[in-house]
């Protein structure tokens, strides 16, 4: 029971109202989705009414999160919303990531060259492939019986 309140307090609720002048752009990445909204603010990053360190859990995904803020030395000028669903962590930040990108792109045409020559403005379409009758899984034949 202990343990329970204390997840509960080390979670910190950030609720940012979006404002009319934001700027707003989509990511998908595997069968994640983000709704990206990106205004001029302090910094801050809220996922799912969360911030970010406890929503993604790890270092190197919040700093996947602002790599296109970064790049264009916007991350202290911008706020990031961002609602998520679907996927795991990973592909969620992934989603993010190309999110925050477009709306960059949205804000300013001419961020568009420094964005896709770091390489964020590329959807990385890889997803699970279905399974197909007769197999075991997506490709995986039945072992094979001579006799």
């Amino acid at each position: 029971m202990d343990k329970t309140n204390q997840t509960d307090q080390e979670k910190k609720v950030l609720r940012i109202k979006i404002p009319k002048e934001a700027v707003y752009a989509t990511g998908k990445r595997k069968s994640a989705i983000a709704k990206v909204w990106l205004f001029s603010g302090t910094g801050k990053i809220s996922i799912n009414n969360f911030e970010a360190s406890c929503y993604l859990q790890r270092d190197r995904l919040v700093e996947e999160v602002t790599e296109a803020l970064k790049v264009l030395d916007l991350d202290k000028k911008y706020d990031v919303v961002a609602k998520c669903l679907g996927g795991g962590i990973s592909g969620q930040a992934q989603a993010i990531k190309l999110g925050v990108a477009k709306a960059c792109v949205e804000l300013n045409e001419t961020f568009k060259k420094t964005l896709r020559l770091s390489s964020l403005l590329t959807r990385d379409s890889r997803i699970k492939e279905r399974k197909k009758y007769g197999r075991r899984g997506a490709r995986k034949r039945p072992q094979y019986r001579k006799r």
